[in-house]
C-alpha cells in the first residue's frame, strides 16, 4: 500500500491490487452523505427486519452527532472502489487516550473485496494521528459480521463503556 501526502488525513491510500482509495472527507459531502444513509438504512433495516423508509433515514441522520467527525474531535473516512463511493467509517475521540469507531459500512455490493480490512486499519490511523492510544466500539449481537470482522482485526470483548439502545457489545484495541 502506498499513500500520498505527509500523514493519514494529507491524501488517499491506494492498494493496487485491491482497487481501494481511501481518503479523509467531510461528513457532509455528497459522497459521506449517500454513504450515511445507506448505513443507517442497512443496520436500521436489519434490525427492523424491513426496509427503513426514507422518512425513518432521515430522522435517524437528524443530529445524530457526525458533525463531530473533523478534526480535533474526530475523522471521517469514505472509501471508493474503482472511483465509487463503496464504504465509510469514522472515529470520535471520547477522550485523551481513546477513540471510538463509528459508522463502519461497507455498500452490499462491495463486500468480500478487502474493503472493511483497510477501511478499519485507515480509520486506526486516523485515531492515532487525534492522539487516541485504543479504539472502542459498540454494536449489536445481531450484526453478526460486523463482529466476526472486529474480532479478526484484533478487538476484543470490554465492559461497557457506555450504554444506550442497540448496544449490546463492546470491543476495544490497543492501537
Amino acid at each position: 500500500m502506498t499513500t500520498t501526502g505527509t500523514g493519514p488525513t494529507a491524501g488517499a491510500e491506494r492498494t493496487a491490487d485491491a482497487g481501494w482509495t481511501l481518503a479523509a472527507e467531510r461528513f457532509d459531502s455528497t459522497d459521506a452523505l449517500a454513504l450515511r444513509r445507506d448505513y443507517y438504512g442497512d443496520v436500521a433495516g436489519s434490525y427492523w427486519g424491513r426496509p427503513a423508509t426514507e422518512a425513518e433515514i432521515d430522522e435517524g441522520l437528524a443530529d445524530d452527532g457526525a458533525a463531530l467527525l473533523t478534526p480535533p474531535t474526530g475523522q471521517f473516512v469514505v472509501g471508493r472502489w474503482a472511483g465509487e463511493p463503496a464504504a465509510c467509517g469514522g472515529v470520535l475521540l471520547l477522550d485523551s487516550e481513546r477513540a471510538e469507531l463509528t459508522r463502519v459500512f461497507v455498500r452490499p455490493g462491495h463486500r468480500g473485496r478487502a474493503g472493511a480490512g483497510l477501511l478499519l486499519r485507515r480509520l486506526e490511523d486516523e485515531a492515532r494521528a487525534l492522539g487516541a492510544r485504543r479504539m472502542v466500539l459498540n454494536t449489536r449481537r445481531d450484526l453478526t459480521a460486523a463482529r466476526a470482522l472486529y474480532v479478526r482485526h484484533g478487538y476484543a470483548d470490554i465492559p461497557a463503556y457506555r450504554t444506550g439502545p442497540y448496544m449490546e457489545v463492546w470491543y476495544g484495541k490497543e492501537l
